[in-house]
């Protein structure tokens, strides 16, 4: 159990963020997450610092129990830390928090619902606008290839449009902060490749600030302007890489340039070849 639990949110949101803080949309600062177990204590995190810029794509690598996942809870207000102190546009983050979209490796969608209904669970339980929310779906089911697919049931459907569901499902009330948790592990290369590609031209149509986990250095390489590595447990942020990549990438293209070549590359060296899939 986590020495630290959720709290209820504080009746005052808190001290009114400076201008600096407002343009960083997550902020960790010496971040630690200790748990307790039966025979001893764990530290999972170690003084993570790390600032995400609004709008930003960032996505963090590094070996299995980490602390990636673990990282994400902490931004999502489903986990708090140990000490340290952990950000959303210079708010504390003290409660789990209604302004940020999470995606899973698994889509996780209801078997009974179709496609738009999925989809619009999340208006359901935000009580959102019926009305707004139709119309959003309906924007996010074209911008992500799902059009025809409407009203086909989650087996009637690829893994990889699966995950294009979940990923509406967690943009519909417009998040200003997306978390991905390992989104495309479960895929086929062809397909992982295919929703690389999807997710650089969303990011880039919605403006909204991605933090990716992922195990792939190819990926975390392709999609991010910068990738935070990470060390063994305790979980520590090692070094950020500065991809050096414009927005907009062409797939192939990218995979053969010498900004992506050393940035990889780097990558590796810091995990050792061995750490990370590529």
């Amino acid at each position: 159990m986590a020495e630290k639990t959720l709290r209820t949110p504080r009746a005052d949101a808190g001290r009114q963020p400076s201008a600096a803080e407002s343009s960083t949309a997550v902020g960790l600062d010496a971040v630690q997450v200790r748990f307790r177990t039966k025979k001893k204590d764990v530290t999972a995190l170690r003084d993570v610092s790390l600032g995400v810029a609004s709008g930003e794509f960032v996505a963090i690598v590094g070996p299995s129990g980490c602390g990636k996942s673990t990282l994400l809870k902490l931004v999502a207000g489903l986990l708090r830390p140990s000490s340290g102190a952990v950000r959303l546009h210079g708010e504390d983050v003290t409660a789990p928090r209604p302004d940020i979209g999470y995606v899973f490796q698994r889509a996780a969608l209801l078997e009974w619902r179709t496609v738009r209904r999925n989809i619009l669970l999340q208006a359901e339980m935000r009580k959102m606008s019926a009305d707004h929310a139709r119309t959003r779906a309906a924007e996010l089911i074209e911008m992500t290839g799902l059009t025809g697919f409407e009203d086909a049931y989650p087996h009637e459907l690829s893994g990889g449009m699966q995950q294009r569901v979940a990923l509406c499902r967690a943009l519909l009330h417009e998040p200003p902060v997306l978390l991905m948790d390992e989104p495309f592990g479960a895929l086929d290369a062809l397909t992982r490749e295919q929703m690389n590609v999807e997710l650089n031209r969303i990011w880039r149509e919605t403006g909204t600030t991605v933090l990716l986990v992922t195990h792939s250095i190819s990926e975390a390489a392709y999609l991010a302007g910068r990738v935070a590595v990470m060390s063994a447990r305790p979980g520590t942020v090692t070094e950020v890489i500065d991809v050096g990549l414009p927005p907009e990438r062409d797939y192939t293209d990218t995979m053969s340039r010498p900004e992506f070549r050393r940035a990889t590359a780097r990558i590796r060296t810091l995990l050792g070849a061995a750490s990370a899939a590529d």
